[in-house]
């Protein structure tokens, strides 16, 4: 079969790939720890004795972060933001260096066709050991659209299931082996 070179036969790229993991990861951060500074905390705002005359240090509030119950200084905060830009030809071309890459490697199989009468677990076992070889930690098969009953039967299994449109750059850089159907390869050229 003749495969795109804009696709499988690019240089690998370390830079890019990791810019684009770790900018898919810090999209997806959501901050949940909060502290609360001296403005949020519950308290009075009167000061606690009188500037002078009574021998003990100057005060100004009971909600100073040296105070126990006092509010708490640099510390985390959830309305920081994490996010960072990535360009959607920086995310294409990050996704087909790694698809050059595992298919230098031998990790790329690409099989006439896949499908399924029925949503049985079973019968998609003993089809997928046939291309996997028994393993099936860590492996993507890609479908050129999605298919329900292929989608059920591979609920139980380690075996990750997409389309060529919702390919996923974080489902082929952590799979070991990428297996597509021709059609696939096809929709993934245009």
């Amino acid at each position: 079969m003749e495969l795109s070179e804009r696709i499988f036969g690019l240089p690998q790229n370390l830079d890019l790939i990791h810019q684009v993991r770790v900018g898919i990861l810090a999209n997806r951060r959501k901050p949940v720890a909060h502290s609360k500074d001296r403005s949020e905390v519950s308290g009075t705002g009167k000061k606690p004795w009188r500037q002078k005359g009574t021998g003990r240090s100057r005060h100004g509030s009971k909600r100073s972060p040296i105070w126990v119950g006092g509010g708490v200084s640099h510390g985390p905060r959830n309305d920081k933001n994490y996010s960072k830009k990535i360009n959607s030809q920086m995310m294409k071309k990050a996704l087909n260096t790694i698809l050059s890459s595992k298919f230098k490697n031998g990790q790329v199989k690409i099989i006439e066709d896949f499908s399924l009468s029925d949503a049985k677990t079973k019968t998609f076992k003993e089809i997928s050991n046939k291309f996997s070889g028994g393993d099936t930690r860590k492996v993507l098969l890609v479908l050129p659209s999605r298919n329900e009953n292929i989608l059920k039967a591979s609920r139980n299994l380690n075996v990750l299931v997409n389309s060529v449109l919702g390919l996923s750059f974080l489902d082929v850089l952590r799979s070991n082996e990428i297996i597509f159907t021709k059609s696939a390869v096809e929709a993934l050229n245009k």
